[in-house]
């Protein structure tokens, strides 16, 4: 199967409805303090970019892209997100809830409404890079050289995080 080829970068961008998620987070400073407890309703947006298409003249499948969204989407959605690796945040999982203790507060959640991440902060950007971590390897076998992924937090406020795709 040859690839179409013309000078210049095709661009994608997929920001549909539905790649949203809501959930409840507190955001960690330098200095030790944190954000009170809140809520966002965060909306996704996903650009890709390539120099070539494939024989039929696309540059990736929509379908299989807006699926993986989705599905990151629902990971997120009414969720709390914790910080895992946040240094001074201390979590312990006890049966059913999960126990979080950040500053002099304790805050206690069942376990079913944590989501855990492999992240410092639930910064919006940390979670912008987190989504393209997970988005990227949907992505093989396309003719695809970037992913950017941008999260909105709330209306005009977020973050794009872009980088060139492995291979």
């Amino acid at each position: 199967m040859t690839g179409v080829t013309t000078p210049g970068t095709y661009r994608l961008e997929l920001g549909k409805e539905d790649f949203k998620f809501s959930c409840a987070h507190f955001t960690l400073f330098p200095d030790g303090g944190a954000e009170p407890l809140h809520g966002h309703n965060y909306r996704v947006r996903v650009t890709v970019e390539g120099d070539r298409l494939d024989a039929l003249g696309m540059l990736v499948d929509f379908a299989a892209v807006k699926r993986a969204v989705r599905r990151l989407c629902a990971r997120l959605d009414e969720r709390v997100l914790l910080p895992q690796e946040a240094p001074d945040l201390v979590w312990e999982r006890r049966g059913e809830e999960v126990e979080a203790r950040y500053a002099g507060r304790r805050y206690l959640w069942p376990a079913a409404e944590v989501l855990l991440l492999p992240l410092a902060n639930t910064s919006v950007e940390l979670l912008a890079a987190w989504l393209w971590r997970e988005l990227a390897p949907e992505l093989a076998g396309f003719p695809v050289r970037s992913l950017g992924v941008s999260v909105e937090e709330t209306l005009g406020q977020g973050c794009r995080y872009s980088a060139p795709l492995p291979g």
